[in-house]
């Protein structure tokens, strides 16, 4: 499909400059020609021409009063003005009464010319899409607006105690969304604490979103070895020139999520100074940003997180006790994943259904064995170790496939069942003779290699030197065997 030539419109009292004009210019343009502004009127009246240029010396009126004629009726028009004459009073009043795009002076070099035109010719286009732009936004705006509350509404959903956090029906977890449904709905402050990884962010979220700030900004600053400088500029802001390297004004994180709620992570990890500073503004409900002589009020709720034990810190003088007890109006505990251990398998297919979204590769689930070994495991790093070792179970899987034990790190395949002992504590426990010791590890180690070579015994007994007939006695005596998948029915993809 041929593009369709943009439309100029030549207006100029000298025939010998208007026939240079579309010679040079009739290759890339639909060129129209007028002698005088009547002209020009009529053939603007009957074609859409997007620039017109006009001399400015004309004998009926000049070049830039035609113009702002032009500029009052086809305002959408790019007007440009080609004199052999550079008085500075045209320009002015030109820029200023006509609106002119452009200034060309006589004589004109082809080349240059063009390249002019068809810049106003993008100029143009770019109008026409901003203003098509403005009506779609004024005719959607309706539907722009329930499209926001319908996300914001899916985005409470999620957060739900009851379908957000997933868990099983004796987890410890029950006891700990009581506590933050009674809290969520009143805007009292709530320190979260818990091991690394244990979702603390989450159970914040889901205080924000079953909360009457619900419809406002949920927001995160983490405190951890940031000067106390940096923490207020963050969560103050600063005015311009306040800071080195300042260029503007910078809106503090009270002041972007006004209305809404605020997370401090890793409150346990706040310089003293800054401590001080953020008790007086919780106190007095108002803050004044880095260099202003204006106060803000503070209208945001907020929450803390820490892993360390907040009461210790303060026993130790590294946490301020007034700073403290406004701080945790409520403390809720998150439960390490050791503890959940009923949760395991409902988390482990709920974090595929997440891996999946995000990576794009379909899986059936996990078989028994997998599950078994991860609920043996005692992550240490927590919700957030077990989502890294499931993202990488999943690329190294088979796509569609089943998702088997033999891809876990070696380290969850090595893990005890809960409550017995690792190696270093087999080897220097106080009972059982040398040989029980030696021979719990050696278990430990032919199951890993049976499991990681999907139990076949060939491949197990090369790698781990024995024969086949060896390898076999072994698992008889260590009663090794491999469980049937449909033994378990946590095997299968589809827990919450």
């Amino acid at each position: 499909m041929t593009q369709r030539k943009a439309t100029i419109l030549i207006v100029d009292d000298e025939v010998r400059s208007l026939e240079s004009l579309e010679r040079n210019l009739a290759d890339e343009f639909d060129v129209k020609t007028a002698a005088t502004t009547a002209e020009a009127e009529q053939i603007l009246a009957d074609h859409w021409v997007q620039i017109i240029l006009c001399d400015q010396r004309m004998p009926d009126k000049s070049g830039v009063e035609f113009l702002t004629e032009v500029r009052e009726k086809w305002p959408d028009v790019i007007r440009i003005v080609i004199s052999g004459y550079t008085d500075a009073g045209d320009i002015i009043t030109g820029l200023n009464e006509a609106g002119i795009y452009h200034y060309v002076t006589k004589p004109w070099h082809p080349e240059k010319l063009v390249l002019t035109l068809r810049n106003a010719v993008s100029m143009f286009d770019l109008q026409r899409q901003n203003e098509l732009l403005a009506i779609e936004l004024r005719l959607s705006g309706k539907a722009a607006r329930k499209k926001v509350s319908d996300g914001r509404q899916k985005l409470r959903q999620q957060y739900d105690f009851d379908d957000g956090i997933v868990r099983g029906k004796s987890s410890p977890m029950n006891a700990v969304c009581d506590t933050l449904r009674q809290v969520a709905p009143y805007d009292i402050s709530v320190l979260i604490t818990g091991a690394s990884g244990t979702g603390k962010e989450l159970a914040a979220r889901a205080i924000h979103y079953n909360s009457l700030r619900w419809n406002k900004a949920f927001a995160v600053r983490k405190c951890g070895s940031l000067r106390s400088e940096v923490l207020e500029s963050e969560l103050f802001g600063h005015s311009k020139g306040a800071v080195a390297g300042a260029m503007y004004d910078h809106a503090g994180l009270f002041e972007r999520a006004f209305g809404g709620t605020v997370l401090l992570d890793e409150v346990c990890d706040l310089p003293p100074a800054f401590q001080v500073k953020l008790l007086r503004v919780l106190q007095d409900g108002e803050y004044r940003p880095i260099g202003s002589n204006q106060t803000r009020k503070l209208d945001v709720r907020v929450l803390v997180s820490s892993d360390k034990d907040l009461e210790e810190e303060v026993r130790n003088g590294r946490f301020r006790k007034d700073l403290y007890f406004r701080l945790a109006g409520v403390t809720v505990h998150l439960p390490a994943l050791s503890e959940r251990r009923e949760d395991i398998p409902l988390l482990a297919n709920y974090l595929l259904k997440t891996a999946i979204e995000k990576i794009g590769k379909e899986a059936a689930g996990f078989s028994a064995e997998a599950l078994s070994c991860m609920k043996r495991y005692s992550w240490p790093g927590n919700v957030s170790e077990m989502r890294n070792e499931i993202e990488r179970m999943l690329v190294m899987g088979e796509p569609n496939g089943l998702l088997g034990a033999d891809l876990l790190s070696a380290k969850v395949l090595m893990a005890t069942s809960p409550g017995t002992e690792d190696d270093m504590q087999i080897l220097g426990s106080a009972s059982g003779t040398l040989k029980e010791r030696i021979e719990a590890i050696e278990a430990r180690l032919l199951r890993e290699t049976l499991i990681r070579h999907r139990w076949n015994k060939s491949k197990a007994s090369r790698e781990l030197g024995l024969s086949r007939v060896g390898l076999r006695g072994k698992m008889q005596r260590y009663h090794l065997e491999k469980k049937e998948e449909h033994d378990d029915a946590e095997a299968v993809q589809g827990g919450k």
